[in-house]
């Protein structure tokens, strides 16, 4: 079995475990995005990513099953495994041996993190790809006889280069070091002309052609999800230098990741969580409501069921960061129909900039959409606080929703609105801590426990007469109690939450809750607060109120002793 046959069959054996693993629906992180980008044909994020966006709206028109991330997760895994066969060739040509080139695709390919990025919508494997070809490029320029050979390899190596960029940046380090070996190559051999740079420097930028699809997309102004313009040179260079977004920092890894985390990574075939997170969000949602997003994972997530998927087409996005953007409500104004946009920009000091840009604040924007009822997720941008002027947040599962100040609270009521927003049924603390799917579970386990936070908060902090804070007391209190005793293993905090309030149950006047059992309640889950949570800073002063409240049920042990005693004696 030659070189190139051997390659074949690596390639296939890689390409069919991937597929074996793929995720069905969307993945975490940055895939939403880069699928709505292709999906609309608009522009991703810095630094743009044509070559990927291009291949991905092929494979979302060519493929005829799946849904639309499926069908991006497929051309990834496919182009992941297709960096297999070059690789072998490359071992396998330096080496001379078989057995070293499938032992190096085996540890490259089935590594944790590049087969993690190998299955899902993310433009890695597509750079895998890159490194690979110009591997194997590399290996046959070394075996060149002729400076006819050499010439033509080099073209081609050159297109490669360009066409490389067109995709992942980190490539570069890549392209610079093949780049000089060549040149010192060509000049040992005295083969590096000015006639042949020349043609070399063509053939790169041929490669590169897929840029143009940024300002033609931007200029176009088609896509419902976009980002940037780069109609004008200046905002073309400011997208690909990544002037607006990025970092070097691709992943995120911890130690101590368990076996079975680590095999769900693998196996992603029956991995739905981001795409539950969104969908329950979405359906969470009144009708015609406005969503202030926030976030890779709210944002990406819902972007693509929103558009990509048609979920809930009556609800209406709009990213907060976005907005701080120069062209963000100049470019997609007109696709977000039914808001009003007192402005040019968001920036919390309202006015007219030197460049004739208009200024406004969240506060004026919620006083212009007064009509539709707005939630926030997840969490509001800090720079602006103006919202506090006219509006509070009041919990709606993993996102809040924008009332109006005069809005009567009443607790009871929220609680049985926020009780049943979300159907979830994944395990507490199941995925690996770097996942997304971690991001998400804990954000929909810690829903459950906002509402009754808020109203303990409201209890602590309102300014309300001393009925109507034992009554907040009293609602938080229960909620607690139903929610901790619901789950038998749930986020730590949890117990301290549950813990306080049983402590503040204790000093309302009349007694509502029998005190021995709010004791023990309360001493039971500081412990177990104090036992998981062993970063707490506070854990002595937990302790040290621990030891106090076992004095103080002990007391009331002892007093309702002597209490029962001295009924004995008296019959």
């Amino acid at each position: 079995m030659g070189p190139l046959s051997g390659a074949g069959a690596v390639g296939a054996g890689v390409a069919a475990l991937y597929v074996a693993a793929l995720p069905l629906s969307v993945p975490g992180g940055d895939s939403g995005e880069l699928i709505t980008a292709a999906y609309e044909l608009g522009v991703a994020h810095p630094p743009g990513y044509p070559l990927f966006t291009l291949l991905a709206k092929l494979a979302i028109e060519l493929l005829p099953f799946g849904s639309v991330a499926f069908r991006v997760n497929l051309l990834c895994a496919v182009l992941g495994a297709a960096a297999a066969p070059f690789f072998f060739y490359t071992v396998a040509r330096l080496s001379g041996k078989h057995a070293a080139g499938i032992f190096a695709v085996g540890m490259f390919s089935f590594s944790r993190l590049t087969w993690q990025w190998s299955i899902t919508a993310e433009v890695f494997s597509l750079n895998s790809l890159f490194v690979g070809l110009l591997m194997a490029l590399c290996v046959r320029f070394r075996e060149a006889a002729t400076a006819k050979e050499r010439s033509k390899i080099c073209k081609a190596g050159a297109f490669c280069c360009g066409l490389s960029l067109c995709n992942q940046h980190t490539i570069v380090v890549y392209v610079i070091c093949v780049a000089l070996w060549v040149f010192s190559c060509l000049l040992r051999e005295r083969e590096l002309t000015p006639g042949h740079m020349l043609k070399l420097t063509f053939c790169f930028l041929a490669g590169c052609l897929p840029y143009l699809y940024l300002p033609a997309s931007s200029y176009l102004n088609k896509a419902r999800w976009t980002w940037g313009d780069q109609t004008t040179l200046k905002g073309f260079t400011t997208h690909l230098l990544r002037e607006e977004y990025g970092t070097f920092n691709l992943a995120k890894l911890e130690n101590g990741s368990s076996m079975a985390a680590i095999l769900l990574i693998c196996d992603q075939s029956r991995n739905y969580v981001v795409d539950r997170f969104a969908r329950n969000l979405l359906s969470s949602m009144p009708p015609d409501a406005i969503v202030l997003l926030r976030g890779d994972l709210p944002g990406n997530s819902l972007r693509y069921l929103h558009y990509c998927e048609g979920v809930r087409p009556d609800v209406t996005l709009v990213d907060q960061e976005m907005m701080t953007y120069h062209w963000y409500l100049l470019k997609m104004s007109k696709h977000l129909p039914g808001v009003i946009f007192p402005g040019n920009r968001w920036n919390p000091l309202e006015g007219t900039l030197p460049d004739g840009t208009t200024t406004f604040n969240l506060h004026h924007f919620l006083k212009v959409n007064k009509q539709q009822e707005t939630f926030v997720c997840i969490g509001l941008h800090e720079g602006d606080p103006t919202w506090k002027k006219s509006h509070s947040l009041w919990p709606w599962g993993s996102c809040e929703k924008l009332v109006p100040s005069e809005t009567p609270f009443d607790p009871g009521e929220w609680i049985e609105r926020t009780r049943n927003l979300y159907n979830w049924s994944e395990e507490y603390g199941r995925f690996d801590s770097s996942s997304w799917e971690l991001v998400a579970n804990e954000e929909m386990w810690q829903a459950r426990m906002k509402t009754a936070f808020f109203i303990f908060d409201l209890a602590e902090t309102a300014r309300v007469s001393t009925d109507v804070k034992a009554q907040l007391y009293t609602y938080a209190y229960k909620l607690y109690k139903e929610i901790v005793s619901t789950h038998n293993v749930h986020p730590v905090n949890w117990h301290k939450n549950y813990a306080i309030a049983c402590e503040r149950m204790l000093h309302l006047q009349p007694r509502r809750e029998d005190p021995e059992l709010l004791l023990s309640e309360a001493i039971k889950h500081f412990l177990l607060y104090t036992e998981k949570a062993e970063d707490e800073p506070q854990q002595g002063s937990i302790l040290q109120a621990v030891k106090h409240l076992k004095k103080e049920l002990q007391g009331l042990r002892q007093m309702k002793k002597g209490g029962e005693t001295f009924q004995q004696g008296t019959k």
